[in-house]
């Protein structure tokens, strides 16, 4: 058994490679990836879907709706208790009974509704050897008088609807925007570490060549022993550098797959040659691009309006209820010998449904609140109370928004100038060691030298892509800030 399992494992890691893919990624085509695959954004989709279905069940309320109600059949046959004045008495009762009933109903926007039902109803004695049957239509209103001046329950129901389903399509909204943050975050890490891999790599190189150099001087007797030591020394550290980084970047690359929403076994390859657009950002306008799309400020506006419904809920509490039902009709009703056809008994309930037996009802029901101690009223003001909370709130959220976007947009601008600056100074640290090594070369200065002279090219290749990222995340910071791709000058809908 044990060796079947290893086999199977051999099997499996060899065919592994066979299944897995590899891609080619720039930032755009990995934030495309992970808008498709990441299963946070797939919840977040199913979140929409169900405010979405809300929202149209809030809708279909106020159409028309269409029921039937059928009892085919219904047989009894038990004792019934009887008591009145004359003591406790049982009867035998066996009674077959069919009906059906249906009822058209139209929601109206004043919190009531008017609904014409129409029902048939057979009822066979079998001890009295008689048929009952039954027909009637009615038009009925109903309509809570309370909602006419007070709280509509139709109309909040829809409103909250509305506001939930766009409060999830901007969550939505926000959330993409996160990922693709978090994307290029993941995205410029595994860069950083490839970079910081290449150039570990160009240091190993350079401390190899330096070695070697210094192995032949010190063979040649030009060097001191120490010297040709402290270059071994630096050999060693320079290799340990490029194996931490490989490491490094295995790990950054692991994490950017897992964000992406791919395989771990799939491959990656970055496509970046770290080129970058000048982007200078008016504060002015980021800010009012802020304040205009911020889901935070909406969230608010949106609890606001939830707070105000609440209050007028509350305070409908407390006040008068009533309402009036009405309804209009006719009934038809025939009792036949239970042996009749159905049919003459169906026949004679209609003739006397169209002789014009009138049904009618009204009233109206009321209920006054006289004394509750001031209950409702504390509930009230508990419910403005939390309003005002709410309130206080947004004008924190706006002054919070309003610093974040302006030390943004500062750091922003003064990021793309550290960057162009530190290109300089690759270029002026590059040919600064290439001076220096051939000083070295021509026994002009010692082995200290060229080691501070790499790492002062080593400090600019590194403080260089640092500042490129630094740019390049605040970018897309400040996009999920302000729904606005300041790079292509377009708005994020």
């Amino acid at each position: 058994m044990k060796k079947i399992l290893s086999l199977s494992l051999a099997i499996i890691c060899l065919l592994s490679p066979l299944f897995a893919e590899t891609y080619v990624l720039d930032l755009e085509k990995s934030i495309s990836i992970a808008k498709e695959k990441s299963y946070s954004m797939l919840r977040l989709k199913q979140n929409v879907k169900i405010a979405g279905f809300n929202l149209k069940s809030a809708t279909s309320q106020l159409k028309t709706h269409i029921d039937m109600n059928l009892t085919t059949p219904n047989y009894s046959d038990n004792m019934i208790r009887f008591q009145d004045t004359m003591g406790i008495s049982y009867s035998h009762v066996k009674l077959l009974s069919y009906d059906g009933t249906l009822i058209i109903r139209q929601p109206l926007p004043t919190d009531g509704n008017i609904s014409i039902v129409s029902g048939l109803y057979n009822d066979e004695d079998f001890l009295l050897d008689k048929r009952s049957f039954n027909m009637n239509t009615q038009l009925r209103l109903t309509q809570p008088l309370n909602s006419l001046w007070g709280y509509n329950s139709i109309k909040s129901t829809l409103k909250l609807a509305n506001l939930a389903y766009e409060l999830s399509n901007k969550s939505l909204k926000r959330a993409e925007l996160d990922l693709v943050y978090y994307v290029t975050n993941s995205f410029f890490t595994l860069l950083n570490n490839q970079k910081r891999e290449e150039i570990a790599k160009l240091n190993l190189e350079k401390q190899k060549e330096a070695h070697l150099i210094a192995k032949n001087k010190y063979e040649a007797g030009l060097i001191k022993e120490v010297e040709a030591l402290q270059m071994e020394v630096d050999l060693s550290e320079a290799q340990n550098n490029y194996d931490l980084s490989i490491t490094d970047q295995s790990s950054a690359m692991n994490a950017l797959k897992e964000l992406m929403g791919i395989e771990l076994n799939d491959s990656i390859i970055i496509n970046n040659n770290m080129d970058y657009k000048v982007v200078v950002v008016d504060p002015k306008k980021a800010l009012q691009l802020a304040m205009d799309n911020r889901l935070e400020i909406r969230e608010q506006e949106i609890q606001i309006e939830q707070q105000q419904i609440s209050i007028k809920r509350q305070k409908a509490q407390g006040k008068i209820k009533g309402d009036l039902v009405a309804s209009l009709g006719l009934n038809g009703v025939s009792t036949e010998n239970r042996n009749t056809a159905l049919s003459q008994s169906f026949n004679k309930a209609f003739d006397n449904l169209s002789d014009g037996h009138k049904v009618f009802g009204v009233g109206i029901n009321v209920s006054i609140p006289i004394l509750d101690w001031g209950e409702n009223r504390s509930r009230v003001n508990a419910e403005k109370a939390q309003l005002q909370q709410v309130i206080y709130n947004q004008i924190e959220t706006k002054r919070s928004i309003e610093r974040e976007i302006l030390d943004l947009v500062a750091n922003l601008n003064s990021s793309l100038k550290r960057l162009q600056l530190l290109e300089k100074n690759v270029t002026v640290a590059e040919k600064s060691f290439a001076i220096t090594r051939q000083r070295f070369s021509d026994g002009d200065i010692d082995s200290q030298a060229l080691a501070l002279e790499r790492e002062r090219l080593n400090t600019a290749y590194t403080s260089h892509l640092n500042a490129y990222i630094a740019y390049e995340l605040m970018l897309a910071d400040l996009m999920r800030k302000t729904f606005f791709d300041f790079q292509r000058e377009t708005a994020i809908n």
